[in-house]
Formats: structure tokens, sequence, C-alpha cells
């Protein structure tokens, strides 16, 4: 009977551990723990799967790939692969449970940025759970799951991200405090595709895209960041840049990756020198052509502040009332768009 009883509660410790693990790989995705960790990596062939230089092993030639759907990596050119806490003990030297106590303490709540990255990561998984968030995105013309999965799209249902964040150990007020949950205790966001907002790789805010029939556009308190992806839009000496992220996201699907996003008309001031920072750039403004005209409103002035710090700025024009994003759903090809690109307006 005693043997019994003490094969009972192993099992029930047993049970418990791995409910812990399991809990733990959710708040800490492997994807997620690289990024942090500045791996980069590029989208697979597979819309989950991302490939990049093995973090374990010097190497040219990228072998190391990165499952996010499972939450598993696997090296082809060391051979290693698994889980988070595989990876752990093998990049830090670390035994399993070594492993877990350095996982527990990096995943602990760390103020406002740590809240919003977490909320990132859980609007991302909530994304693929919720069809009517899929379709909208086909509807606006973003169907490439390995581009979604980049972008890191999410999707708020709403009604469950406080839940979700205080079992991770953060306070109501603390979420209040970075404008998660509202000052009546619900989500901010409800039936929002959502996407972060980043600067220095840092989660600084989240933008939210109504698919219903509140108001399309909503930040979160506090600074909007760095023009979007700018880490890797940066590097190209010729840059699209647009308003909104659909409009971003229908042209990398096209290939044109050396395009950013403003999320608006009005440039920040960190926005305005990322721009500027390099003369040799030359910059195309393609704002949506709407019957209000705000965004060739803020288009010329633009060209012009862009030309006075020494940057060659030109003007794109679409057919009247299209957007990016418009105009490539209703059926224009890379080639058209790279039309435009010729037909520019200097100032």
């Amino acid at each position: 009977m005693e043997s019994a009883l003490a094969y009972a509660g192993l099992r029930r410790r047993d049970n418990a551990m791995g409910e812990d693990l399991e809990k733990l790989k959710q708040r800490l995705p492997l994807l997620e723990y690289l990024r942090q960790r500045n791996w980069s990596g590029r989208p697979a062939r597979q819309g989950s799967e991302f490939v990049g230089l093995c973090p374990l092993h010097p190497e040219t030639r990228p072998s190391f790939y990165v499952n996010a759907r499972k939450n598993l990596f696997y090296c082809h050119g060391c051979g290693q692969g698994g889980d988070l806490i595989r990876f752990v003990e093998l990049s830090q030297r670390l035994s399993f449970p070594q492993s877990l106590a350095y996982l527990q303490q990096q995943s602990a709540p760390a103020g406002a940025a740590g809240a919003l990255e977490r909320a990132a990561s859980f609007y991302q998984r909530q994304l693929l759970r919720h069809p009517e968030a899929l379709r909208y995105l086909e509807q606006r013309g973003v169907h490439d799951p390995a581009l979604i999965e980049e972008l890191r799209l999410g999707y708020a249902p709403g009604g469950n991200l406080r839940r979700h964040l205080t079992d991770q150990g953060y306070s109501l007020e603390s979420l209040q405090r970075a404008g998660l949950v509202n000052p009546q205790g619900c989500d901010a966001f409800y039936r929002r595709v959502v996407l972060p907002c980043c600067q220095d790789r840092q989660v600084v805010n989240l933008y939210g895209r109504s698919i219903g029939a509140a108001f399309p556009h909503r930040f979160l308190p506090g600074p909007k960041g760095g023009l979007f992806a700018w880490e890797s839009v940066c590097q190209f000496s010729t840059v699209i840049l647009v308003e909104g992220p659909l409009d971003l996201a229908v042209l990398w699907q096209a290939g044109f990756r050396n395009a950013t996003c403003t999320f608006g008309t009005h440039l920040t001031p960190f926005q305005f020198h990322q721009l500027s920072e390099r003369p040799d750039r030359l910059v195309y403004i393609v704002f949506d052509q709407d019957e209000n005209h705000s965004g060739q409103r803020a288009a010329r002035p633009l060209a012009r502040r862009l030309a006075g710090a020494g940057v060659t700025a030109r003007l794109v024009q679409l057919p009247a009332g299209q957007d990016p994003n418009s105009y490539f759903v209703a059926g224009a090809a890379a080639t058209d768009f790279a039309g435009c690109l010729q037909r520019v307006q200097a100032l």
C-alpha cells in the first residue's frame, strides 16, 4: 500500500512537472527566445519554418532550422535538435534542472516591455485559432503563411489576454499602465489584427486593425516606435515608404522587401532621422490616393523635408482612390507596381 501511494505521489509530481514545462514553453517560445538573442532567420519553404546560421557551432551556410509551430529546432550541420530546454542545455552548457531554473528566471515578468512582448506573442498564437481573422487577411491580400509569421501578425479576439498575462505573474495595475487592459478591466484590443511596433528590437507598442465596424486603427498609449522592420530595410539604398502595415505586407509578398511603413502619414522625429541618416538614399513615397487627399497632402512636404536633409525623394502616383494594399487586392502584379515606381514625380 505504501509503495502504491509513493508511486501515485511520483506520478502526480511528474504530471505537475510536465504541466510546468509546457507552461514555460508557452510563455517563452523558442523562436522568440532566439530573436531576443539576435538570431536572424529567414522564412524557409514551409510557412512556420525559419532558417539561419547555427548559434551552436561556426558555419557559413545556414543550416539551423526552427519550426515555430512545433517549437523545435534542428541543425543539419552539427546534428543537434530538440526543444527550447535542449537548446539552453547546449548553448549555456547547463544541466536539465539548471536549464529549467535559467528559463524560469528569463521568463519572469519584466515591466511594460515584457508585457508588450508577451502580449504580441500571445496574439500571434491566437491568429491560427480564429478563421475570421485569417479570412480578413486573405481579403486584404495577405495570404503567405511565412510572411504572416515573419511580420508576427496576430489576432486579439478580446476577453482572454488579461487572464493569460495575470497567470504569467503580471498584476492588473501593471497591465493597465501598459495600456493592454482598460480602466474597466477589459482587454484594450477586441476583434483586431495585431502587429508589434518595435524600436531597437524591443516591442514598444501594439497596432490593432479592426476587422469589424470599430474605428480601423488603434495604438496603445505611448510612442509607436521606429519605421517598421527598419533593421532589415535600412541596408537598402532605395526605400519604399508606405502608410500602413497591410500596404507593407502586400509589397513584401510581391518581392519589394525594401518597403517600410510609418503607421500613418506623419513621421516622428526618430522615424525621420532613420530615413535621412544615409544621404545617398532614394526614398519612394507611396502614400494613399484617397478621396480626402490626406496622404498626398502629407507626402509632398515630407519629400521637401527629406530633400532638405540631403535625401532624394520621389512621389509615386497610384490610380485614384488606391493605396498599395487595395492596388494589389484589385489585381495589380509586381510588374504593375514597378511601373508606378518608374513613373515617379520629382519635386
